[in-house]
């Protein structure tokens, strides 16, 4: 099957820049060519917010989770909790984001809060099927050692989004069976290191983002970014892997349905 349309696996609807004038947003991401967005959680008290953009708007998907940076500032998740949450509603597609962020937090106890919220991300991907989003910032070994304990323990899918970090990392993670994910940072003039490691995976375990609305692609730096400069993205991962733009697209949109496999 060849996939015509495009995936944001990974932005913020929710956030200021994009909530405010959705219907504007979603009408130029389908006019790109945008044909599924996937909103991501943050914090639980999103929720209800996300809940009611995915039921405003048919291709729009969400995750429930709380984000690394977030996971100190209430009691922790629950793997248990993470369920319910998931439970009765396939709108949702995945855990997250979670992870860890060594980058912005350096108290030993909250590193240690964020581990554990990570772990029962996890523990709920392994107990539903359902993929996790992660986050991983400074945080490299941390983040593979807990990767590799879970997986050994049970399998589990998942994807490390924005991806930034070091090839060795992104081969490690895609011989587990997860998948990288590129956002409009590889479009960066200083971005060589990450296009680098793009050029080297493997198509079959790439997935494109936005991570609107923040880190907007060339030629769009200094804008809000928005779910329709996905575009930008797939050109550039077509560009840095000799392919066409279709042969990324068509790829990057059937891993996105392998791995999200609650979308029809």
């Amino acid at each position: 099957m060849i996939n015509t349309y495009l995936v944001d696996s990974h932005c913020h609807l929710n956030y200021e820049g994009l909530y405010e004038d959705l219907d504007n947003i979603i009408s130029a991401a389908t006019s790109a060519g945008v044909g599924i967005i996937q909103t991501i959680c943050t914090k639980i008290s999103e929720v209800d917010i996300l809940k009611a953009i995915v039921i405003k708007y048919s291709n729009v998907f969400y995750s429930v989770g709380v984000h690394p940076l977030h996971s100190h500032e209430a009691p922790i998740i629950s793997s248990e909790e993470l369920i319910a949450l998931s439970k009765n509603d396939f709108k949702v597609l995945s855990f997250g984001e979670t992870g860890l962020d060594y980058y912005r937090e350096s108290e030993t106890s909250v590193l240690k809060i964020q581990r554990q919220s990570f772990e029962n991300h996890i523990v709920a991907a392994q107990n539903t099927g359902l993929p996790v989003i992660i986050h991983t910032r400074d945080a490299e070994d941390d983040t593979y050692d807990i990767l590799h304990k879970e997986m050994q323990n049970k399998e589990f899918s998942g994807v490390l989004h924005c991806f930034t970090g070091s090839y060795n990392l992104a081969k490690k993670a895609v011989d587990l069976g997860l998948y990288i994910s590129a956002s409009g940072i590889i479009t960066f003039k200083n971005a060589e290191d990450i296009r680098d490691v793009f050029s080297k995976l493997p198509i079959e375990n790439i997935l494109i983002e936005t991570d609107s609305p923040f880190l907007a692609p060339i030629p769009h730096r200094g804008q809000v970014n928005k779910p329709a400069y996905v575009v930008e993205v797939a050109r550039k991962i077509a560009e840095i892997k000799n392919l066409s733009y279709e042969e990324v697209v068509s790829a990057t949109t059937a891993n996105f349905h392998t791995l999200f496999n609650r979308v029809i």
